[in-house]
């Protein structure tokens, strides 16, 4: 039976200012901000943020028929948030509260530096299982759901709410995904036990997407350390091995997720799948050809781009390529490809939104083809298919 949406995109949201900073600014920035110093920038964007919006207005663009969940306030930052929506007519799903702060994000994004971002939570901290519509879940084919550690009701009391969430599209007969945010040490979300909340969260989750850092962070945390101790100011992502990836994706698969996909940054894309018999457990958007899903382990080159404006909800926007394909019935590969070709469009233009294109431009860009970045596992028994230019690990069953 035919849901009236494809996708229903819920968990946190904000309203993003982001000033644009000359090229000369990301040259001298250690020295930029100072105390009593007035910085000249230049127009601001004002977009909506965090992945209810970075992921579920792409998927509209994708031609997805998608709605969101999530919640603002009655306040003035709230009014801004929801006029966005309402003109992309994705509101239907959110809720509106009053007494509390709608979250808000200044993005510092200088050209040539990682993005700094100041942060207010404000009530996606008070988001909770009571927040969630179950009903609309059923009229669904697939449940998203992005940043439970920026959620501090979520994840409370071992995950409690975050797991009742799960459980109830998983019986609203959806099928799920899930994304996370990189917890701050320091913070409550950063000594919250989330292998402990995973252990108990991933029965209920057919696609887990974490960044492959969010996933040692919160599964492999000694060797998350570790590897953060020899980056050494370098990026850790460029030390993590391929024996690290498949590490990582046995735990996920072991703790009842169907579907692993990590997201690498620029070394691309990683998934590793269960066998057919987990996989036909997924929902109402599970793949037709579940056979052809079933036990891989793939490893997709990201796409080159000479010059990024920004990386604002890159990850967010390569998920709705890869979901966008999902639900199109592609196959685990052209669904890396497309998360992949996604999160290059992102790369394009300083907001999150704004440079991701139509489905059908994109699969004019899918069958043009665009340079991969060079990729190296770094681990043995990988194998590269020259054709489709992916890697196969050791537990593909090709």
């Amino acid at each position: 039976m035919r849901r009236e949406y494809d996708v229903v995109v819920a968990g946190h949201i904000c309203l993003d200012l982001i000033p644009k900073f000359s090229e000369e600014a990301g040259k001298n920035f250690a020295n930029l901000l100072k105390p009593g110093k007035l910085i000249e920038v230049g127009n601001a964007t004002i977009s909506t943020g965090g992945p209810v919006s970075n992921t579920g207005i792409a998927l509209q663009k994708l031609g997805v028929k998608t709605t969101l969940m999530a919640k603002v306030s009655n306040d003035a930052l709230g009014h801004v948030l929801l006029e966005l929506l309402e003109g992309s007519g994705l509101a239907k799903g959110m809720t509106v509260v009053t007494g509390e702060q709608t979250s808000y994000t200044v993005v510092i994004n200088p050209p040539g530096i990682d993005r700094i971002f100041l942060h207010c939570p404000g009530c996606n901290s008070t988001f909770s299982a009571h927040d969630v519509n179950y009903d609309l879940c059923k009229q669904t084919s697939l449940f998203h759901f992005g940043y439970p550690p920026l959620m501090r009701q979520v994840y409370a009391d071992k995950g409690r709410d975050l797991v009742a969430i799960f459980r109830g599209a998983h019986e609203a007969g959806a099928t799920t995904s899930l994304d996370m945010a990189l917890p701050d040490p320091a913070t409550e979300s950063g000594r919250a036990d989330w292998d402990g909340i995973l252990r108990d969260l991933l029965p209920h989750v057919d696609i887990f997407m974490p960044s492959i850092e969010e996933g040692l962070f919160m599964l492999m945390r000694a060797r998350y350390d570790e590897l953060a101790s020899q980056a050494h100011g370098s990026e850790m992502i460029d030390h993590v091995t391929g024996d690290d990836y498949a590490v990582l994706s046995d735990k996920i698969l072991s703790y009842g997720a169907r579907v692993a996909v990590i997201k690498s940054a620029h070394r691309g894309y990683y998934a590793r799948t269960a066998d057919a018999a987990a996989l036909a457990e997924m929902g109402a958007a599970k793949p037709s050809r579940i056979e052809e899903w079933a036990s891989h382990e793939l490893w997709q080159p990201s796409y080159h781009t000479p010059r990024i404006a920004s990386a604002t909800g890159s990850g967010d926007s390569s998920i709705a390529g890869f979901l966008a394909a999902f639900v199109r019935g592609k196959s685990l590969a052209d669904c890396m490809k497309y998360g992949c070709l996604v999160g290059w469009q992102n790369l394009q233009t300083y907001d999150a939104v704004s440079g991701i294109k139509t489905w059908e431009q994109t699969e004019a860009d899918y069958v043009a083809g665009f340079e991969n970045n060079p990729l190296d596992p770094h681990s043995a028994g990988w194998t590269h298919e020259a054709a489709a230019n992916i890697w196969h690990g050791p537990n593909d069953r090709s």
